[in-house]
């Protein structure tokens, strides 16, 4: 049996695309990881922004809403009085 000369370059070529492959891999999935992270982190952002959003509108309304009643009960107030006069 006659060993082939060419073997050890056919041993590096083939070698050298696993280990190609391999990078490749490794690359594709560090680029889905890290594309992942960065929608947990934009979603987070995005959650955090709208929820502050609605806790201002709530409180901003809460605030009308308790600045109408307390008016309301002071017009009430001051029409239910009746004005007497003051003897002397």
């Amino acid at each position: 049996m006659l060993l082939n000369p060419f073997s050890p370059l056919a041993f590096i070529k083939i070698t050298s695309l696993k280990a190609t492959t391999l990078f490749l891999l490794v690359l594709l999935i560090k680029s889905n990881l890290l594309r992942l992270k960065g929608g947990l982190i934009g979603g987070l952002f995005a959650l955090i922004l709208i929820s502050g959003i609605l806790a201002s509108t709530s409180i901003a309304l809460g605030s009308l809403i308790y600045a109408y009643r307390v008016k309301n009960n002071a017009e009430e107030n001051n029409t239910a009085k009746d004005l007497e006069t003051v003897n002397i």
